[in-house]
């Protein structure tokens, strides 16, 4: 397959950086498959790497992100959901860097807000530190809701990002506008839904019109809509297919198709009363 790299484009978040729109999840990965599957990603033309601290993983993406210039890939990392606090997060994110094997992070975010312990606030003042001390080039949270996102928005600056779980059974259309009003970036997590959306019809007879996988039609979409994504495989052929889609285009029936299958349905647990 052909190189991606020059095809996939990037995204400038609110604060200059620019992220690239298509990325490798490693959720779920084993730390002993990780830096084989974060080398197969970069062989694909993936540059721009998404993990986290829960997933235990960190050094195997270290490992693979290895031998390539470090200014050429994306890296993201996330605050463990045990770390929130001022200097927990300060701390956490040094663990991070020592794992990677790097000195600063692309981004860094907030996983989860934990509103019933009530520190996302705090531990947002902590990450506008790490960011005017450079250790990470932008910052952002992920599965903030509207209310949670205002209170950091009062606090210090407003994040680069927010990585939600976004797909075409769960399409955040009232959050996404939020992030549209003030400058967020949307990035969307189990952007398949976890392979649920995968035998639907619809996206099936979209396949079959471009000569594309039902996953390829669903990421597609997630790109013409704007969205960062960034799905996880740990299936070599599933790792190419996935971002061989920058050569064809949904029309505007097809994405409004694609906008009709909302249900409302979640994969993941709910922001507003997970703890973690």
């Amino acid at each position: 397959m052909a190189d991606m790299t020059s095809t996939v484009p990037g995204v400038r978040l609110n604060n200059g950086v620019t992220i690239p729109q298509f990325g490798f999840g490693v959720f779920q990965i084993p730390p002993e498959d990780t830096a084989n599957a974060v080398r197969t990603a970069l062989d694909a033309g993936y540059r721009h790497i998404d993990t986290a601290q829960m997933y235990r993983n960190e050094e195997g993406v270290g490992e693979g992100i290895r031998g390539v210039p470090r200014e050429e890939v994306f890296v993201t990392t996330k605050l463990a959901n045990d770390a929130h606090g001022h200097d927990n997060a300060i701390t956490a994110l040094e663990g991070s860097l020592q794992r990677l094997g790097t000195d600063y992070v692309d981004l860094y975010l907030i996983h989860w807000p934990r509103p019933a312990h009530g520190r996302y606030t705090e531990t947002w003042l902590a990450f506008e530190e790490i960011l005017k001390a450079g250790k990470a080039r932008a910052i952002g949270v992920s599965n903030f809701q509207p209310a949670h996102l205002d209170d950091i928005r009062e606090a210090g600056p407003a994040p680069a990002v927010n990585q939600i779980e976004l797909h075409p059974y769960l399409q955040q259309r009232e959050l996404s506008e939020y992030h549209r009003e003030h400058s967020i970036a949307t990035e969307a997590w189990s952007p398949i839904a976890q392979g649920e959306v995968l035998g639907d019809p619809v996206l099936a007879d979209l396949a079959g019109a471009h000569g594309k996988t039902p996953a390829q039609v669903v990421l597609r979409w997630h790109i013409q809509l704007g969205n960062i994504v960034f799905p996880k495989s740990s299936t070599p052929e599933r790792v190419r297919e996935n971002i061989d889609i920058f050569d064809f285009e949904l029309g505007e029936d097809e994405m409004t198709a694609v906008e009709k299958l909302d249900r409302g349905h979640r994969t993941g647990p709910d922001p507003d009363t997970f703890e973690g």
